[in-house]
Formats: structure tokens, C-alpha cells, sequence
């Protein structure tokens, strides 16, 4: 895992997760009703990945980024939204979260002045979530504490946006309420052929 820079981080743990702790975190009522105003339309999770900072280590959210990786253009609402749970308190201390204020509206990563001039470190208690668009650039800071900061993310993004792991309904663990099962479907699967995609038409239309 280190080899590959993932050893400071679990992907998609609602999947593997027995207690349903990381479906009640994707699913807060809250958080979905605060996202389903900010995404126009479908939405779905694309990603929950549990990530730690590691006390006086750097790790690889240390570096400015987007959480749609590679995309560089704006649009006029929201792609996606990041949901940053906190397990610890995010302190300047333990390298709370930075952003670039307005940068979901840039399509390349500003000059170092704008970047001195304009970062904001975001400080928050453990059991918030942080909230972003996607296409902000942020970063982790140094975590200069004695102790790791735990923190769980949520990427929701619209359907047509890939999913980082491409999971099925039959391996969601029964915990996921009916109600909010749809999130963790994004019906983007391709027909394999015109008939298929007739039948589907057929089915729509008819529904």
C-alpha cells in the first residue's frame, strides 16, 4: 500500500463496514437535502474514501487539488460536492483543511501571489462536515500535532460523471435505507446492444 500511496486511506469503507457507521455518514439527512440544492438534478455518491493525516508526516492530500482530479473547465452549477467529515477536530494545529476561494470558477491553478494572498484555512469540531464544491482547489496542511486527524470524504457528483468505484446494488449492505439506495446507483450502465437499449426505452416509457 505504501508503494502506491494508499496507505493512508480505506476506499469506499461503507462497503466493507458491518456497523453501517459509514452508510449513516453518506446518508445524513441533512447533508443530502444540502446537496440536492446545490447539484441541479440526479445525483449520486460517487466516492467515500476515509483518509488520515498522519502526526509530522506529510501524506498525499498534502498538495493542491480538485476532487474531480483532471478537470479543468467551469460550469454554471455544481459538478460535484465534497462532504468532508470530520472524525477529529480540524485545528491549525493538526493542519486543518485550506482553500482557494472562487477557484470552481477558474479553469487553471492560480499564480503562487493569489495562493499567498487568498488560502484559507477552514478549522471545524469533530462530527461536522466541511462542504465544497468539487471543483475548488484544497489541500491538507501540515499536521504538526502529536495525533493523526481522521476524517471521512464524500464525493457526490451528477450521473453522467464516472464513479471512482464502479459498485452494484447486490454488494450495498443491507443497512442502506430503500429510501436512499438510489445514491449509490448512478443508472449510467451503458446498453450492450440496440436491442437492450429498445427494451430500456421500452421500459421508460412506459413506467
Amino acid at each position: 500500500m505504501q508503494s502506491i500511496d494508499e496507505h493512508n486511506g480505506i476506499r469506499a469503507p461503507f462497503l466493507i463496514d458491518k456497523t453501517g457507521t459509514f452508510i449513516k455518514l453518506a446518508t445524513n439527512k441533512k447533508l443530502l437535502q444540502l446537496v440536492s440544492g446545490l447539484i441541479k438534478g440526479l445525483f449520486y455518491l460517487n466516492q467515500q474514501n476515509g483518509i488520515i493525516n498522519p502526526a509530522g508526516n506529510t501524506y498525499n492530500q498534502g498538495m493542491w487539488h480538485r476532487d474531480l482530479p483532471y478537470q479543468h473547465f467551469t460550469s454554471s452549477s455544481p459538478l460535484g460536492i465534497n462532504a468532508l467529515y470530520c472524525v477529529d477536530d480540524f485545528t491549525v494545529e493538526n493542519g486543518s483543511t485550506f482553500v482557494l476561494p472562487g477557484t470552481h470558477k477558474v479553469t487553471k491553478f492560480p499564480s503562487n501571489m493569489f495562493v499567498k494572498e487568498n488560502a484559507k484555512q477552514i478549522t471545524a469540531k469533530a462530527g461536522s462536515y466541511i462542504v465544497l464544491d468539487c471543483m475548488i482547489f484544497h489541500s491538507g496542511g501540515t499536521n504538526k500535532s502529536l495525533n493523526d486527524r481522521r476524517a471521512v470524504n464524500h464525493v457526490f457528483t451528477m450521473p453522467h460523471i464516472k464513479k471512482q468505484i464502479d459498485y452494484y446494488f447486490h454488494e450495498i449492505p443491507s443497512t442502506v435505507p430503500e429510501k436512499v439506495k438510489g445514491i449509490f446507483d448512478s443508472n449510467d450502465n451503458v446498453s450492450h446492444n440496440i436491442s437492450e437499449y429498445l427494451k430500456i426505452r421500452h421500459k421508460k416509457k412506459n413506467s
